[in-house]
């Protein structure tokens, strides 16, 4: 079965704490955090983000599936080791060459937090192909980063298909998260690629119930 990681991207900041109960009573398998910088994507929710994790940290056990859509990943690397996520994913895009990429994957790791590299959807999925041994999973990103609500790019799902036939060709134990554009009517095609996590904002945050919906993600 598919899990669900829950954006927070949509949620108001009025109604964040009773939004993120809701979440945890509907069991949400993740919090995903959707940090920007206003320069990798247009976006800044930086200092968003950090208020909603010590909200949630607050509240909730639930894991935090952070998603670095920054320049300078190890800054921001720096912010969240120390929430202890259960993953930090951050983009191949973002950095500049295979051995800045090995040195945050490793940094990572020595925290004891699983690694994930994201590609935006103009990104060939074979380019982060050597990566994959040494990860806990990819996000691939199924709009363009950087905001919520956006329709789902059909061509992606091909990129999904393509890395579910490589990691199970060379037997590599890896996790595929979708992000972008995915909702009831949606779940089902990346589901049916290969994805192993959903992340869903908008279509579990503004329906009226979420156990029912989050429900219906998974069963569908």
């Amino acid at each position: 079965m598919v899990e669900i990681s829950t954006s927070i991207l949509s949620v108001k900041e009025a109604e964040s704490i009773k939004k993120f109960y809701d979440l945890e009573v509907a069991h949400t398998d993740y919090f995903h955090i959707d940090v920007m910088d206003g320069k990798f994507v247009a976006n800044n929710t930086s200092q968003l983000m950090k208020e909603y994790v010590n909200q949630i940290k607050q509240i909730s056990n639930i894991p935090l599936d952070v998603h670095l859509m920054v320049t300078n990943v190890r800054e921001y690397l720096e912010e969240y080791i120390p929430v202890n996520p259960n993953i930090i994913t951050f983009h191949y895009e973002a950095v500049k060459n295979s051995e800045e990429i090995m040195s945050l994957i490793n940094y990572i790791k020595e925290n004891n937090i699983k690694v994930g590299l994201s590609v935006k959807p103009d990104t060939k999925i074979e380019e982060i192909y050597e990566f994959l041994p040494y990860i806990h999973m990819v996000l691939v990103m199924t709009v363009e980063p950087g905001k919520g609500g956006q329709k789902l790019i059909e061509e992606t799902l091909n990129k999904i298909k393509q890395l579910k036939q490589y990691i199970q060709k060379n037997n590599i134990e890896l996790d595929i998260e979708a992000d972008g554009g995915i909702n009831l009517e949606t779940i089902k095609k990346v589901k049916e690629a290969g994805i192993d996590i959903a992340v869903v904002g908008s279509g579990i945050i503004n329906t009226e119930n979420y156990k029912e919906t989050i429900k219906q993600l998974k069963n569908i």
